[in-house]
């Protein structure tokens, strides 16, 4: 099979989206485990390789109705009562539901659970010989000094060192790696949403993604906390003035293992409380459920334009 150079010399064959790796095509089999899919027991080409979406999301149940929300709006309905097939069920860590072009992944919380996805995501994608793939993250995020319910769409992402890279230990050695977005994917989703005059408001701007969901976002209400109301304020006050509108954990790894891996992706996440207010979630069930189906809307809507249904 002919093949051909890509980045860091690496060479893979050419009819498969590339992946800084050498090692993946020495493989005789590759064996994606926490999704229980292997590239010996599927037909990946056959299953996935038509994939131009992957939207993933923090839970399971939110990325089954979404994959429901996409197949009404792609033209096939479920029929009644039938929910998506599962095609991580061999596993309870993970779910993936695939409607048309387009799949709809779990991602657990945080950055641990989202890089064990990604990289096995991305090698589905690589062993299915998927082309020209956009990621998309939906989900939920602190808002800071906007109304809660608002829709961000992430334009730059930092870290709880206000830094715009991702660092893990790596053999011994701190790895960086840049978190730098696709920004014409970022105004493009933006532009949609401003067309299609949606009922919600959305905005761009700069994410804080972080490892905790308490101290590490300056809340009060953790088990442990040993800084004061007045410095979480003064924190939350600079964040605000340097431009970040929301907080969540996920984005800054996603950005960055994308821009590694040389894959277009963008976070899209609604916004359930304003930090500056309040630390909890007080808002009713209901009004929380709303909320959280606006990115899903939006993300679900900008796909079917693009395919130019």
């Amino acid at each position: 099979m002919e093949t051909r150079a890509i980045q860091n010399g690496h060479k893979f064959s050419s009819d498969v989206m590339p992946l800084p790796n050498p090692h993946l095509v020495q493989m005789e089999t590759d064996i994606l485990y926490h999704i229980a899919i292997a590239t010996n027991t599927h037909d990946l080409p056959s299953l996935f390789g038509d994939v131009k979406f992957v939207c993933i999301g923090g839970q399971p149940s939110r990325m089954s109705r979404f994959a429901a929300m996409v197949s009404r709006e792609l033209g096939d309905p479920l029929p009644e009562g039938q929910t998506p097939q599962n095609y991580a069920a061999g596993t309870d860590r993970y779910a993936i539901y695939k409607t048309g072009p387009v799949l709809a992944v779990s991602h657990g919380i945080g950055f641990a659970s989202l890089s064990v996805i990604l990289h096995e995501i991305f090698k589905l994608l690589y062993h299915s010989r998927c082309k020209d793939v956009k990621i998309i993250r939906v989900g939920t995020s602190g808002g800071l000094g906007i109304k809660p319910g608002t829709v961000v769409i992430t334009k730059e992402c930092v870290n709880g060192m206000l830094n715009n890279y991702y660092e893990m230990p790596v053999l011994g050695k701190l790895v960086r790696r840049q978190a730098v977005p696709d920004v014409d994917f970022v105004n493009d989703l933006k532009r949609f949403a401003d067309k299609m005059c949606c009922s919600f408001p959305t905005v761009t701007g700069k994410t804080l993604s972080v490892e905790d969901f308490y101290e590490g976002q300056g809340r009060l209400d953790g088990a442990i906390c040993d800084y004061t109301q007045d410095e979480k304020t003064a924190f939350l006050k600079r964040l605000s003035g340097i431009g970040v509108v929301n907080i969540e954990m996920e984005s800054l790894l996603l950005t960055a293992l994308c821009h590694k891996a040389g894959i277009s992706c963008a976070t899209v996440c609604v916004t359930l409380v304003d930090r500056l207010e309040e630390d909890q979630l007080t808002n009713s069930r209901e009004t929380m459920v709303e909320w959280q189906s606006r990115p899903l809307t939006l993300v679900t809507g900008y796909i079917k334009h693009k395919l130019g249904l």
